[in-house]
């Protein structure tokens, strides 16, 4: 019996060191084919403008085509249900983010797929801020003076972001419940559509993430109340915080990552985040997140996944005060 049972530990283990030999192998290998770069959100849009430079980049460190395959549809839901069931072989990876990621459990009843359950998080890419803006006409040029005229006209206002489920959404949302107004959402397929319509005065109130906003404000047509970080934006120096405008502790950023399919070999997880954070530490990479008013923030995998199970708990939480209803 003794002599059986060192033969079973020497098979384990010799299986064991098999498998690290393999998983060794796989990662030294990898890639050795072009790689799917899938991004929830259209082409041109913010998300895609990253996606494509971490492609370009990491299919330069690695001399393999990077493709960035536009998944749009549903807040990022559509193109993360793709990525969910796709071969976990590495050769897909997703441009993980905060709605599809974190916000989406908590607005959509049956998602084809499990934000926890069906992702391998790498790393976190950068962070970004929104910014409150309303049209020349509404008679508020402070988060003080727009509070106190929604509450003089309670349900008259409206607000437009890109989408339901987005990080503005939630954001303009998590407003409203700490400053107990009432002002009417409107989704809109996008920031430009949602821009246009409170250039145009259908809209009194947008949020969107900072890019999006800078030529309306910097042409007059929009004027900016409050930045949603808890620092001022370089690109709106004068701008205020919402914590600074007395929503103590207020903050909402929206946030980039990648993920891969759950399944996926922990060697190959461990080089796409060994190559991808040095990607994000280059400095024209940095320069270049930078002018798109992202701040880089890579992380480790196990942080990024801790980031990502605090985010989706804190906007369970946001939904559930502001009565959000469940799709």
């Amino acid at each position: 019996m003794p002599n059986s049972r060192l033969a079973c530990m020497n098979l384990t283990l010799a299986g064991a060191l098999l498998l690290c030999a393999a998983q060794s192998a796989m990662a030294q290998a990898y890639p050795h084919k072009p790689v799917r770069y899938i991004v929830p959100f259209p082409a041109g849009a913010s998300p895609d403008i990253v996606g494509r430079l971490m492609a370009d980049r990491l299919g330069r460190l690695w001399g393999q085509q990077v493709v960035v395959d536009n998944r749009s549809g549903a807040g990022g839901t559509v193109g993360a249900g793709l990525a969910a069931r796709a071969a976990p072989d590495g050769y897909t990876v997703f441009q993980c983010n905060i709605a599809s990621n974190a916000i989406a459990a908590s607005l959509y009843v049956k998602l084809a797929y499990d934000p926890q359950r069906d992702f391998a998080p790498i790393s976190r890419i950068g962070t970004t801020a929104s910014v409150i803006i309303v049209h020349p006409a509404v008679p508020a040029n402070t988060i003080a003076e727009l509070i106190a005229h929604a509450k003089a006209n309670p349900g008259k206002l409206s607000y437009g972001s890109s989408a339901a489920g987005t990080s503005p959404h939630l954001g303009m949302e998590l407003f409203k419940t700490m400053a107990k107004i009432n002002v009417v959402h409107i989704a809109y397929k996008g920031a430009p559509q949602a821009i246009a319509d409170l250039i145009g005065g259908q809209v009194q109130v947008a949020i969107s993430n900072i890019p999006a906003l800078l030529p309306p404000i910097q042409t007059g047509r929009a004027r900016a109340l409050a930045v949603t970080s808890l620092k001022r934006a370089s690109q709106l120096p004068a701008t205020p915080t919402m914590d600074e405008s007395g929503l103590k502790g207020f903050e909402v950023t929206s946030w980039y990552g990648l993920c891969a399919p759950a399944a996926t070999p922990a060697a190959v997880l461990n080089k796409l985040h060994a190559d991808l954070t040095k990607v994000l530490h280059a400095p024209d990479v940095q320069q270049r997140l930078t002018e798109l008013v992202i701040e880089p923030a890579p992380t480790s995998r196990e942080a990024f996944a801790a980031y990502i199970a605090a985010e989706t708990k804190r906007w369970a939480q946001v939904a559930a005060d502001a009565k959000l209803a469940r799709q």
